[in-house]
């Protein structure tokens, strides 16, 4: 899932000042399991800046809802009111999300209160790690589940490098070495003949080094593809 982190109050203080009526929107996808950007969020950042030590005058006018997705365009067309007055809305959701909120509700700004950081997986309660980078052609078949590009510190297609340290990598000791990990799990798998073939040489334009990347829908049930 896309996780985010919302930004320090003051950040978020100041792209709301000079407008008077702010509409906070929540996002109750990826951002809500992260404990981001939901509707308790969207109700907390609500309460908070409506506090008047923020400001040197009055504080705006502030409400605060939430949507399933902010990044479905027909979703928030056919769901989702803005309440007469509003200047500016405040988006919870991660950058693909503020960026559809500002193509529906185009002239209305539309202001980001979280920063987007990866996409990643919980393993213990209340920690993330990133998994993957979306890079548009997948390794996992060949590394063992482990990602290289997302959790090797220098995104290597071979590896490990002459940095690792023991078990970890040259970074920092408490990042362990995804090369390590992938030769490990691949052994226990009797799968390390996968890191004796030869590959074509990477294609980068599929993660995004050809542009803005478009994906329309393919290849399952009789949907345009097949």
């Amino acid at each position: 899932m896309i996780v985010g982190d919302i930004k320090p109050i003051e950040e978020i203080v100041a792209s709301i000042c000079g407008y008077e009526n702010i509409l906070i929107v929540g996002c109750g996808s990826c951002v809500s399991v992260c404990l981001s950007g939901g509707d308790r969020e969207a109700q907390m950042l609500s309460q908070e800046l409506k506090r008047k030590v923020h400001y040197e005058n009055a504080p705006p006018a502030i409400a605060a809802g939430s949507i399933l997705r902010q990044c479905e365009l027909d979703l928030i067309k056919a769901y989702h009111e803005v309440p007469a007055g509003t200047d500016a809305v405040l988006s919870l959701a991660c950058g693909a999300g503020v960026q559809t909120m500002a193509e529906a509700l185009d002239p209305l700004p539309v202001i980001p209160a979280l920063n987007t950081t990866f996409l990643g997986a919980s393993f213990e309660p209340g920690v993330w790690q990133e998994m993957c980078v979306g890079c548009g052609n997948c390794l996992l078949t060949y590394t063992g589940g482990i990602c290289p590009i997302a959790r090797c510190s220098k995104s290597l297609l071979h590896g490990p490098c002459g940095g690792t340290n023991g078990r970890n990598c040259e970074v920092s000791p408490d990042i362990p070495c995804a090369w390590v990990q992938i030769i490990e799990r691949l052994s226990r798998q009797n799968k390390l003949d996968l890191l004796s073939g030869i590959h074509a040489a990477r294609d980068w334009r599929p993660g995004g080094e050809a542009g803005p990347r478009i994906r329309r829908r393919t290849g399952i049930g009789g949907s345009p593809g097949i």
